[in-house]
């Protein structure tokens, strides 16, 4: 089935263009189905099943949550600072106009 891209009108090149992207779809389910199974093969050969080598794998992270703020900028309370990293810019010009770190402790 070959195309001369060149001759065919814009309708022609879009209606293309939708069987392409729905072709790409349907191929990339059938590829991520061929995968899973193949994985779930793998895993059952080794006495185990893919859902508790997934729950195995996802069992050894940290977690996402963010460290609790140790100080706040009282002429801004929304902004805050854990203590860890680099400081923010207000808590290096308080300390630079010579107010302690603890004024600013929660």
């Amino acid at each position: 089935m070959a195309h001369n891209l060149h001759e065919m009108s814009r309708k022609e090149l879009e209606k293309l263009r939708k069987d392409i992207d729905e072709a790409l779809s349907t191929v990339s389910q059938r590829e991520r189905k061929a995968a899973l199974e193949a994985a779930e093969r793998a895993a059952a050969e080794h006495g185990f099943s893919l859902a508790e080598l997934a729950d195995a794998a996802g069992k050894g992270r940290k977690s996402k949550t963010k460290n609790p703020a140790k100080y706040r900028n009282p002429e801004d309370p929304t902004q805050t600072w854990s203590g860890r990293g680099r400081k923010p810019r207000w808590i290096n010009e308080a300390e630079a106009a010579g107010r302690p770190l603890s004024d600013f402790e929660i």
